[in-house]
């Protein structure tokens, strides 16, 4: 074989120009001991808190205790396949994740990873979990609403975008159905949603994803699911995870709402690799810092200044308390980091009403400014009514004789509470809302039997959307019931309880007669 040495050394010259003279320095520790998702780290003298490390065959890990002559990491990955003698390696990052449109409609783990079988997710873009929360002068005030669909909490407790409502109450008393409610009731409104479900069963969360997908919720829902049986370090930064990819739409101007169900066992997870890692346990045996682990996460909900794009994140976590035991060491930090919370009470939603929503506790903080001006109008004293009524009650049993006045209250509280029970996954338009707690707060409900109250409410908005279509259509522009749409309403529920009383007499159904006051 003939050799062009003027063909060699061209290679040459090339290949020798192209040389690059650099050193790839980082840092080598070896694996002291490892168990229970956490490793104990020797070597790694410069690593920062919350860096990544490599453990052999791609396992990472997060730096948690820098500790004078050892690191101790926290596993993201299977444990078992770590063992004692094993080199680690620094990476210089921070833990991040996935975000952009490529994660919406997707069910992910902590770490981004498809759990759906529909391969990975593709895109170039990602963000570090662990960020500041926005600033004081980069956030404006709470003003623009987000409807959850629920008349209860719409009404009594609205919340707002950018708010953080804290969901808490006993183990199956509907805290994960208002969550999963108020997702379904953001379709068509631009909002992106995320589910975080920390410790749930996989049977529990599977149940979930199909009724998002049922109702046509994946189309713009991300999941993101550490379960019962992932490790305590997955389930710890799972809802940092959540933040990070949902960060991404509020900063660029756009909406979104991230529900974490729940925070109760994202706790119990950091309790147990704190105690693992040797950290002084505190109350409950809740690290020192349990708190800021809690504060630092809520805070990043935010709607952001119209400077900084107007965006919002709006956050609803979810507490599970035992035995109704709302001044536990949790609920009540909690609750003080939150704008508010919906507190569901076991024996009211035993006894059927559902939301179980207990009105005396509940409270939103940001309030009317999250109304529309209609739905401040006509449900303005609702919560302090039914809160009367609850008091009201409780004396009524004591058996003693009632004046007209208090039986009148007695009365219509009883139709106002039939009146706020509503079906799962049944999520009331906002105009609907209105026109259903106008009739009951204005008294027009005082003459209907109490278990006629679901039918009556039903009938009177096929009515109105039938019979009234203009007023209903200008209600839904304006947003707000001013004089003359209060008459032409007041008309409409007159013709529909003359029609009501009519079918009751035994005449057949509500005639479809155009309400002429009324157009």
């Amino acid at each position: 074989m003939k050799f062009n040495t003027d063909e060699i050394a061209s290679v040459l010259r090339e290949e020798i120009s192209r040389f690059e003279r650099s050193i790839d320095v980082r840092e080598v520790g070896r694996v002291l001991e490892v168990g229970d998702g956490i490793a104990r780290v020797w070597g790694l003298s410069g690593v920062m808190a919350g860096e990544m490390v490599e453990f052999p065959g791609g396992i990472t890990g997060l730096a948690f205790n820098l500790e004078e002559n050892s690191v101790g990491v926290i596993i993201l990955g299977d444990s078992l396949k770590v063992t004692e003698g094993d080199e680690v390696r620094s990476t210089g990052k921070l833990l991040s994740v996935p975000v952009g449109e490529a994660v919406i409609g997707r069910v992910l783990d902590p770490l981004g990873n498809p759990l759906d079988g529909k391969g990975p997710v593709v895109t170039d873009q990602r963000r570090p979990v662990e960020t500041l929360a926005p600033g004081v002068a980069e956030r404006s005030p709470v003003r623009e609403p987000l409807q959850t669909g629920i008349k209860a909490i719409d009404a009594m407790t609205p919340i707002g975008r950018g708010q953080r409502e804290l969901i808490i109450g006993d183990r199956k008393t509907g805290k994960t159905a208002i969550g999963i409610d108020a997702i379904i009731n953001q379709k068509n409104s631009g909002v992106k949603c995320f589910y975080v479900a920390v410790g749930q069963k996989d049977s529990s969360v599977a149940v979930a994803i199909d009724i998002l997908r049922k109702y046509g919720a994946m189309d713009y829902t991300t999941v993101i699911v550490s379960g019962a049986s992932t490790a305590a370090p997955l389930q710890y930064i799972a809802p940092y995870s959540g933040t990070a990819m949902a960060e991404y739409f509020m900063y660029k101007g756009e909406h979104a709402l991230i529900v974490y169900d729940d925070l109760s066992k994202q706790a119990a997870a950091y309790r147990q690799l704190s105690l693992l890692m040797r950290r002084p346990p505190g109350r409950e045996a809740y690290p020192g810092d349990v708190f800021y682990a809690h504060s630092r996460l809520l805070e990043r909900s935010a709607k952001l200044s119209a400077e900084k794009g107007s965006g919002s994140l709006t956050s609803l976590p979810i507490i599970e308390t035992l035995e109704g035991e709302v001044s536990a060491y949790i609920p009540t930090n909690v609750i003080s980091i939150t704008d508010g919370q919906i507190y569901l009470q076991p024996d009211l939603f035993f006894a059927g009403q559902r939301p179980a929503m207990n009105v005396g506790i509940s409270v939103s903080r940001v309030g009317g400014a999250a109304q529309t001006k209609a739905m401040k109008k006509v449900a303005g004293g609702l919560r302090l009514d039914l809160a009367s009524f609850r008091e009201l009650e409780a004396f009524a049993q004591l058996g003693t004789d009632l004046d007209a006045a208090t039986q009148s209250r007695l009365d219509r509280g009883y139709r106002m509470v039939e009146l706020l029970k509503q079906g799962q996954y049944q999520p009331m338009d906002t105009v609907d809302q209105v026109l259903s707690i106008y009739a009951g707060t204005r008294g027009h409900l005082d003459s209907v039997k109490r278990e006629d109250v679901a039918t009556w409410e039903k009938d009177f908005l096929t009515f109105v959307r039938d019979q009234v279509p203009e007023f209903r259509a200008k209600l839904e522009q304006t947003k707000e019931l001013d004089g003359e749409g209060e008459r032409q309403l007041e008309a409409a529920v007159a013709e529909f309880k003359r029609q009501w009383a009519a079918r009751d007499s035994g005449s057949g159904k509500v005639a479809k007669t155009a309400v002429a006051g009324a157009k």
